[in-house]
């Protein structure tokens, strides 16, 4: 998480970055939601970076961005598409865990899955091997869960899914999935998601759009489903606030829809735990009750594809996907 100082907060109610967070570096250039600039903050209480300053570009397409590593003109690159991965000397590629998992989210509210029998239809047609190995080319794995390999505590913790209905014959419902393409694997993923139901018995539609478009309608619940890539310990690194925030009655990204007094139960009882250890339980407990409603179906965790030229030293590799740079980096 970003900590910025009192004075980012303007009175229009606008937060201004430059010169105002810490950490290594310092923000002293914002161009848009395009580029920033960094300069070497030497007040900085770990120690003085060994780089001058950080240049940040922001590359949507994906061949651009394994072009500019290749070329030189970037040092690391986020991000990188698997279908760019052949296309880069192998020494540059690195792989890593991360909490990221692409699922598809079942709309609970409105539409053909609000039947528990159609979502476990879906469910139980859905082959995540093949768009693990096919789609994500093997940087990623099958998922069964939420929280996958990056966060080796759930190993021992995991509780089995609880309550799920029998599956039901889907008998030619139409259902709309819905996903954006930033992620250029996601509407592939959305494809072979389209043949496993349509042989199950569904007919699908599929809508993609860029996220900016879509994620709005995704969380009004205007599609039946929705495809989507979500690092599940992104914003503070407590699974417990992710289950509230996605999965609860009033959370504030609930692509499900989902409203289930045991899961809102269960994830009341895991915030008011401050102990790590029953925190940790406590949240296995509510993600067996979530997976239960097959509100959400873990497709695969996805491992992060790092481009990092021959010549940067002391990069970082982060499961959390924030830190690549470090006071150690250096070319």
């Amino acid at each position: 998480m970003a900590v910025f100082a009192p004075k980012a907060y303007e009175k229009n109610g606008t937060v201004n970055p430059v010169g105002t967070a810490t950490g290594p570096f310092e923000i002293t250039k914002i161009t848009g939601d395009t580029a920033a600039t960094l300069n070497r903050f030497d007040g900085y209480w770990d120690g003085l970076a060994q780089a001058p300053g950080i240049d940040v570009q922001f590359i949507a397409d994906g061949t651009a961005l394994a072009n500019a590593l290749r070329t030189g003109q970037v040092d690391i690159a986020q991000a990188i598409p698997v279908s760019q991965i052949a296309s880069l000397d192998k020494d540059t590629v690195h792989e890593t865990d991360t909490a990221r998992d692409t699922s598809l989210y079942l709309n609970t509210r409105s539409g053909p899955f609000t039947d528990p029998g159609l979502r476990a239809a879906a469910r139980a047609a859905i082959g995540t091997p093949v768009i693990a190995r096919q789609v994500y080319e093997g940087y990623a794995e099958p998922a069964k869960d939420l929280f996958g390999p990056a966060l080796p505590w759930t190993a021992g913790k995991r509780v089995a899914p609880t309550g799920r209905a029998e599956a039901t014959k889907p008998d030619g419902r139409t259902v709309t999935i819905a996903t954006y393409a930033t992620r250029p694997e996601l509407p592939e993923v959305a494809q072979v998601l389209q043949q496993d139901l349509e042989k199950a018995g569904f007919k699908v539609k599929l809508v993609v759009r860029s996220d900016s478009q879509v994620e709005s309608d995704m969380l009004a619940g205007k599609y039946d489903a929705a495809v989507t890539s979500r690092n599940m310990m992104l914003d503070t690194g407590d699974p417990v606030s992710v289950l509230a925030s996605d999965f609860t009655c009033h959370g504030t990204y609930n692509l499900s829809q989902l409203c289930d007094g045991n899961v809102d139960r269960l994830v009341a009882a895991a915030q008011a735990q401050s102990d790590t250890g029953r925190r940790q339980d406590a949240a296995m407990k509510a993600e067996a009750a979530i997976l239960g409603t097959d509100a959400v179906i873990p497709l695969v965790h996805v491992q992060a594809v790092l481009g990092i030229a021959k010549s940067v030293q002391g990069a970082l590799f982060s499961w959390d996907e924030r830190q690549y740079v470090g006071t150690g980096t250096r070319r």
